[in-house]
């Protein structure tokens, strides 16, 4: 037995130090008579993948002070993935500049998640840059996402923020987890517009509580295949062994995914309505126009990337607005009467608001320059040869943008690290490549506006609507966790009184 494993370890060692070779071989063919970006000495094999181990410091963080050493364009190697990493406005502006901007519009099309967690690069996170992907981005900016699509299911977000406050009133007094009942609010707010049914939360309909558990169950596997580092993207043949377990966990996921979308697909076509804004009810409307483009999958895809994009940076961006508020009760008091001037006490907060709402905005875009989401950007992939600031980067490579460390850079930032909300009074618009927590680019997020619109509603709602008081003296913990988002270490668990003038407005 012994003999076996050690025979088959070695297999395994030869055949990494092949492809590691013969990659590097090819690479250094196509770039020997390149001007590369700088960087670190890379190991054999693995090259600079021992940094994604480190446990001591996140990614973004080792990203940044490799690029303090070796410039905001830095190369790096990844098993046998080249990956540029951009830590600087310049460089993003020249990356996704109108001609750049299409050479970088492609994803990596070696991830496992890619692949398997959206419909074999079929749905619009994973698309290669071509005729479906810009019919799939098309449908989402004009049908799904477009503000006369937006003011049209207002009521429905406004409801479920309603629901939530109402629920929290019999919490009076009590500790109250925020994460959880943000994470329910998004999700409802999104089920309900996606499938017009909640799947969280005591709203849950009686016969629908056994699907709700399966859909819970779903995701949460859902977002930790996601969160999950997977070895074999950048070492196939770890891949092709089946390190890690990973591929067969995503596989058998998806299975039941897939099954599920069939029978919200096939519930929406006998109680659906195209009356109904729902949005499968929308896009089963457009299936019967062009049921080419509008296939089932395509369906269930743009289904899946609204289900995930939707629900998880959303509610962690909540939670970490609230927790610099408590560690900052002077601003909360100033959103306060901020909304007191403008709404006053007669009802509560709607979306038609925001606009109003000025500090309130520049609160919610400090917590995302301060903690985003997305620290890192999801990666995109050079589709030909290309220059940035001076450096030629290959076809094949792996672009990154160090978003975090852009937004918190003392030469771009005063006082970087220091939650100062008034600071987005004086942003100008050729500032954008500073801010981007919502991405850039083709592939930049087309749900800002939609973003918005949840966060300035919930936030300014439980603000206006409860007293809010930390447990204990200390500061909120604002520790982070790192995955592939940012979340909080440690939940934020706090106490809440409805104030009695707002009570008659949400019951």
């Amino acid at each position: 037995m012994n003999k076996m494993v050690e025979t088959n370890a070695l297999i395994i060692s030869i055949l990494l130090l092949i492809i590691s070779t013969l990659a590097l071989i090819i690479f250094k063919k196509r770039t020997t008579k390149s001007n590369l970006p700088p960087g670190p000495l890379s190991l054999p094999i693995l090259g600079h993948l021992h940094l994604l181990k480190q446990q001591q410091q996140p990614l973004h963080e080792t990203l940044l002070h490799l690029s303090q050493k070796f410039g905001p364009v830095m190369l790096l190697r990844f098993g046998i993935r080249p990956a540029v990493v951009v830590t600087s406005p310049s460089a993003v502006e020249e990356c996704f500049t109108k001609t750049n901007d299409i050479v970088f519009a492609n994803r990596p099309l070696t991830s496992l998640s890619a692949k398997h967690l959206n419909y074999n690069y079929t749905s619009m996170g994973a698309a290669p840059y071509g005729d479906l992907w810009r019919a799939l981005r098309r449908v989402a900016a004009s049908e799904l996402l477009s503000t006369t699509r937006l003011d049209a299911t207002t009521h429905l977000r406004e409801h479920e923020v309603q629901l939530m406050c109402r629920q929290l009133i019999n919490q009076s007094s009590q500790q109250v987890n925020l994460k959880c009942w943000f994470r329910d609010l998004l999700n409802n707010i999104t089920t309900m517009a996606i499938m017009g049914k909640r799947y969280h939360g005591d709203q849950v309909n009686v016969g629908d509580r056994k699907q709700a558990l399966e859909f819970q169950g779903m995701m949460e596997e859902l977002f930790k295949l996601l969160h999950t580092k997977n070895i074999g993207d950048f070492v196939p043949v770890l891949g092709w062994l089946g390190v890690g377990g990973v591929e067969k966990r995503m596989i058998g996921l998806m299975k039941k995914v897939d099954k599920f979308l069939e029978e919200v697909i096939e519930e929406r076509l006998v109680k659906g309505s195209c009356e109904s804004g729902i949005m499968v009810d929308k896009l089963l409307v457009l299936q019967q126009k062009e049921p080419d483009l509008y296939t089932d999958q395509i369906i269930k895809g743009l289904i899946l990337i609204m289900l995930i994009a939707g629900t998880e940076t959303p509610y962690l961006t909540l939670e970490w607005s609230m927790s610099l508020l408590f560690n900052n009760p002077n601003t909360m008091e100033m959103i306060t009467n901020e909304i007191n001037t403008h709404i006053g006490f007669d009802r509560l907060l709607q979306e038609k608001d925001l606009g109003k709402l000025g500090y309130l905005q520049n609160v919610i875009n400090e917590s995302l320059r301060l903690y985003p989401t997305l620290p890192l950007l999801l990666p995109r992939e050079a589709s030909e040869d290309i220059t940035i600031g001076g450096y030629s980067v290959p076809r094949g490579t792996m672009l990154m943008v160090n978003a975090w460390a852009i937004q918190r850079d003392p030469v771009l930032w005063d006082e970087p690290n220091k939650f100062m909300p008034e600071r987005f009074d004086m942003i100008a618009d050729q500032d954008r490549y500073k801010m981007l927590a919502f991405g850039v680019g083709r592939r930049g997020c087309p749900g800002v506006n939609l973003g918005y619109r949840i966060l300035g509603l919930a936030l300014g709602t439980l603000i206006q609507a409860f007293e809010w008081e930390k447990i204990g003296i200390e500061e909120v913990d604002m520790t982070a966790f790192y995955g592939l988002s940012m979340a909080k270490l440690k939940p934020l668990q706090v106490l809440c009184k409805p104030c009695s003038n707002m009570i008659t407005h949400i019951l």
